[in-house]
């Protein structure tokens, strides 16, 4: 990931921070619409990779049977899922995307998964299997909590 000198960012970053400028603009238009959001994180999984598109596509049917209050909508171009007050609670970063040997499924600051003075809030994830879906389910469930 070369950096440019001039912004700091790389092209992958910079890219990002576009994306986001747009999802904000439509975000504003659409209001709190879950419709809105579920076709925007539909066209993002769509978009990937098909090695971090699996990985999306457990995510989002994990949110959806566990956290069904959480609304889907994009974040910086990725998948990510939304509190009531359309605040990320937990999101997918695809490998690929920036150009990193494993996806991370991240929890915001609204996430409830504090556990004394120290506790992970991403997770490096390389392949969906049953024990991945596992812990993922247990994280969104304690994370809505």
């Amino acid at each position: 990931m070369a950096k440019d000198e001039a912004s700091g960012l790389s092209a992958e970053e910079r890219a990002a921070v576009k994306q986001r400028a747009k999802e904000l603009r439509e975000q504003e238009k659409a209001g709190k619409s879950r419709a809105a959001g579920e076709a925007a994180v539909r066209e993002a999984i769509a978009a990937l990779e098909p090695e971090d598109r699996e990985l999306a596509e457990g995510l989002d049917r994990v949110v959806h049977e566990v956290a069904p209050e959480l609304v889907p909508k994009t974040y910086y171009g990725m998948p990510g899922y939304a509190n009531g007050e359309g605040k990320i609670v937990v999101f997918l970063q695809p490998a690929k995307k920036f150009k990193t040997r494993y996806a991370t499924i991240g929890f915001e600051d609204r996430a409830k998964l504090d556990d004394g003075d120290l506790w992970p809030v991403g997770f490096a994830v390389r392949a969906w299997t049953a024990a991945v879906e596992r812990e993922v389910t247990e994280l969104v469930r304690r994370a809505v909590g």
